[in-house]
């Protein structure tokens, strides 16, 4: 099993490596399945809009649902997110990695993307997951003791996924 994370402190941090890991990839032509979250903040708002992009060609669909300026709680939009979820696992046909921008609390809970990534641990796809400090523990709960940390370094991330690669098509 292929499975590995990145965990980075600070709000959208793990999402900017991630999505600099599936750029990288892209470039070299790495065929890729899952989702890259860009984050926008809004003016007078303290909660960020968040947008996934489907790998590898869209479409951005925004996860986040506008609440006001005083939302203090989640503003996941559960819907938008099980969209992906579907657009997602239509695409592991020809992948050769899952990359997960988030083990969110969705995820934690069993829902969200754990059923495309054991889908694809099954199929023997390198998966690589970010994961915020607060589901780390359900993070390494579900992925058992075959997981490997990586570092906040894209090149080092990309590098993972390409020996990953390697030793699955050989």
């Amino acid at each position: 099993m292929k499975l590995a994370y990145v965990t980075l402190q600070g709000r959208g941090r793990t999402d900017a490596l991630i999505a600099e890991v599936a750029a990288l990839l892209e470039a070299e032509g790495v065929r890729l399945a899952g989702t890259v979250q860009s984050n926008h903040e809004r003016e007078g708002r303290r909660k960020c809009d968040m947008d996934l992009r489907i790998l590898p060609d869209g479409p951005v669909v925004r996860i986040s649902e506008d609440r006001g300026d005083l939302a203090r709680g989640c503003t996941l939009d559960s819907g938008a997110l099980e969209q992906t979820v579907h657009a997602v696992q239509q695409r592991l046909d020809g992948a050769e990695v899952l990359i997960v921008n988030k083990f969110g609390k969705r995820e934690a809970e069993g829902r969200g993307l754990v059923p495309v990534i054991a889908e694809a641990l099954d199929r023997g796809l390198p998966v690589l997951i970010g994961v915020n400090g607060l589901n780390l523990a359900a993070f390494l709960a579900f992925a058992g003791a075959e997981v490997s940390p990586l570092p906040a370094d894209a090149e080092i991330v990309a590098a993972w996924c390409r020996a990953s690669v390697t030793v699955i098509s050989a």
